[in-house]
């Protein structure tokens, strides 16, 4: 099959999603300019660079009480700042409720019983539990083609690492399992790693 996504797919459910998998999952917690809080989850995420270590995530839709987009992008605007939770598999169902389309008054950290932090180098909230997270100071918010599409980078700033998540030196993922977003509804969870040496290592 080949289809043009400008003329349309005809499935029953868009494949582009379930295509590009599976994709790290950023949950993205924010702070306004008024001091409210903001927790959702972005599975366009990714590190971009390493000397500084550099994030994105991407926002693809809009809220009708922030006009152009959704809470996430619209605190960063205002304060500069956010941070990179990580999700575990323990974490699903919780991460899952603070997807929905709530309005900007709801702190997402108390509707879903999510415990916070305060981040130490950024004034922002972070998910006390989280395997680990990163603390970004806004670099730039670029426009895609598309009303909705912007792309937040951050440069990171702090990292906050779960004691229990270390293992002789090294960030060991099997201790926590990672979520990770497939296509339509589904998501996968990482158990199995191995290791390949780079050739010229």
């Amino acid at each position: 099959m080949f289809y043009k996504p400008e003329d349309g797919h005809g499935l029953p459910h868009n494949p582009f999603n379930a295509i590009v998998t599976p994709r790290p999952i950023g949950w993205i917690s924010t702070r306004g300019a008024e001091g409210r809080d903001n927790l959702a989850p972005y599975s366009f995420f990714n590190a971009v660079a390493y000397h500084p270590p550099q994030v994105m995530f991407s926002s693809t839709n809009a809220k009708p009480d922030r006009g152009d987009t959704k809470d996430s992008i619209a605190n960063i605007r205002e304060t500069g700042v956010f941070c990179v939770n990580i999700v575990e598999y323990a974490m699903r169902d919780v991460m899952n409720q603070s997807s929905g389309p709530w309005g900007k008054e709801v702190d997402e950290f108390d509707h879903a019983g999510i415990d916070k932090a305060e981040c130490t180098t950024i004034s922002c909230p972070r998910v006390a539990a989280a395997p680990a997270s990163l603390e970004c100071k806004l670099t730039q918010i670029v426009q895609l083609p598309g009303a909705a599409n912007f792309v937040a980078f951050g440069e990171v700033t702090g990292v906050h690492m779960r004691d229990d998540c270390l293992v002789d030196g090294a960030f060991d993922v099997t201790r926590f399992n990672p979520l990770t977003r497939l296509g339509y509804k589904d998501y996968s969870v990482i158990r199995e790693v191995f290791s390949l040496t780079r050739p010229g290592e």
